[in-house]
């Protein structure tokens, strides 16, 4: 497996869902995982060299690649070419001894061109801006042509565009993220005043129309929004924003989710399915979502939250999910959506194990 964000350290934030991912699938296979290095499951083998890892710490102190990519496409495209070296050889070090590769993120399978492994490639939301670079369809095309492969997108919104690009030489084959088994038994009791999280990469295309929405709505109203993540492009904050930086999934566990009234996004970024909506709904947070197709894909409009597209209408949701009566049908209904829909980690490696064998 190979994946270029993994969490440092037991708090950190990043890449959580890649060791998630490689704990539940250990249980079956024997993994090696090529990613940054940081605390992992009993039974993973680390597949980088000093080399790598060194690089791979010095990308993730940057941001990461689509984070470069925005903020300096010629540094980012630069740090792609080096991404794409280093995995020409970690992939050909490992191809005697692997059965099968399992990739996150379309750009990191260009270098199995020339192998002919079968491969799983996860797909993100982020993807979809690396397709509209010259030559990359082509490129991924002449890659699948050459192996069994199917690809994975995290939520069921990108079926049809991936179908339509790479139907024909790849099998599309969504596989939902799974949650952690914490967050079910998570025990809410709502504080007042009204505490809502916004829990993101701070950029100007994740907050969207937030700051401009709440300003009248949050500012001397009685309510709370509490911004909690990183502030990647060092965006001036308005004071009535309680920023508190990054937090782990322990943090948010034990510190934010229990007594918030719900998640707020009104993201215009291009997104997959974000993983921190998945652990509100199993908490029984509700989530009040920009109108996008990752969020249509996961938020029911009146049972786990609302979707909106406007400012009036993000007030009325605020209203709404405020009533101490719909709040306890909103907890019921997030937790057994996600269940249903999600489950466990185990649940995603059983799903990702099929795959394996339908490719072996």
């Amino acid at each position: 497996m190979s994946a270029t964000s993994y969490p440092r350290t037991a708090g950190d934030w990043q890449g959580v869902f890649i060791r998630n991912i490689a704990e539940a699938l250990a249980e079956d296979c024997q993994l090696s995982l090529w990613a940054p290095d940081g605390p992992r499951p009993a039974g993973v083998h680390y597949a980088c060299t000093a080399s790598d890892q060194q690089w791979l710490a010095q990308l993730a102190a940057r941001g990461g690649i689509a984070h470069l990519l925005g903020k300096s496409p010629i540094r980012g495209l630069s740090l792609s070419a080096a991404l794409l070296r280093r995995l020409f050889n970690a992939y050909r070090r490992a191809a005697a001894e692997t059965d099968l590769f399992h990739v996150n993120w379309l750009q990191n399978a260009l270098p199995l061109k020339g192998l002919r492994h079968p491969a799983v490639i996860s797909v993100l939301g982020t993807d979809f801006k690396l397709l509209r670079l010259p030559g990359m369809r082509s490129a991924l095309r002449a890659m699948l042509r050459e192996r069994r492969a199917v690809l994975a997108p995290n939520a069921e919104w990108m079926r049809e565009p991936l179908e339509q690009a790479f139907g024909d030489v790849a099998r599309v084959a969504p596989v939902p993220f799974g949650i952690d088994e914490c967050w079910y038994a998570l025990q809410r009791k709502i504080q007042q005043p009204h505490r809502w999280l916004a829990v993101v990469r701070v950029t100007r295309d994740k907050i969207g129309p937030l700051f401009e929405w709440g300003e009248a709505l949050f500012q001397d109203s009685g309510r709370e929004l509490h911004l909690i993540g990183p502030n990647q492009e060092g965006l001036a904050l308005p004071d009535w924003v309680h920023f508190h930086g990054p937090a782990s999934p322990g943090e948010l566990a034990q510190h934010w989710f229990p007594t918030a009234t719900g998640l707020v996004t009104l993201s215009e970024h291009s997104e997959g399915r974000p993983q921190v909506i998945l652990e509100a709904l199993a908490a029984g947070l509700p989530v009040l979502a920009s109108d996008l197709p990752a969020h249509r894909d996961v938020v029911e409009s009146g049972r786990t939250g609302f979707l909106v597209h406007s400012r009036d209408a993000f007030a009325e949701a605020l209203q709404a999910m405020e009533d101490s009566a719909a709040q306890r049908d909103f907890t019921v209904h997030c937790r057994d959506y996600a269940a249903a829909h999600y489950g466990t980690w185990r649940d995603c490696a059983n799903r990702y194990g099929q795959l394996y064998e339908s490719l072996l």
